[in-house]
């Protein structure tokens, strides 16, 4: 999965959550959750657009914040959950 500037992952925490940052300003270990850039209602957010992207049934997300903490972690999950063909 890309790290670079084309990462979908990071470029949907910049756009829905830091609006006008560069994307390459976002580190893959900064702490989402308790930096608060990804509060309860982002990480609602963030799970029902990670089921949409990467074709991942929302019951095989995990809900604990623990698994969102940084893009690192949220880059292993996708790559360990979503479908070969993804």
């Amino acid at each position: 999965m890309s790290t670079g500037a084309n990462d979908p992952i990071r470029a949907y925490i910049v756009n829905e959550f830091l609006a006008g940052e560069d994307a390459e300003d976002l580190t893959d270990d900064f702490d989402l959750i308790e930096s608060t850039v990804v509060n309860s209602l982002g990480l609602v957010r963030l799970i029902s657009w990670i089921s949409e992207t990467y074709h991942i049934p929302v019951d095989d997300i995990p809900l604990e914040p623990a698994a969102y903490r940084t893009l690192a972690d949220i880059r292993s999950f996708v790559a360990q959950a979503a479908p070969a063909s993804v």
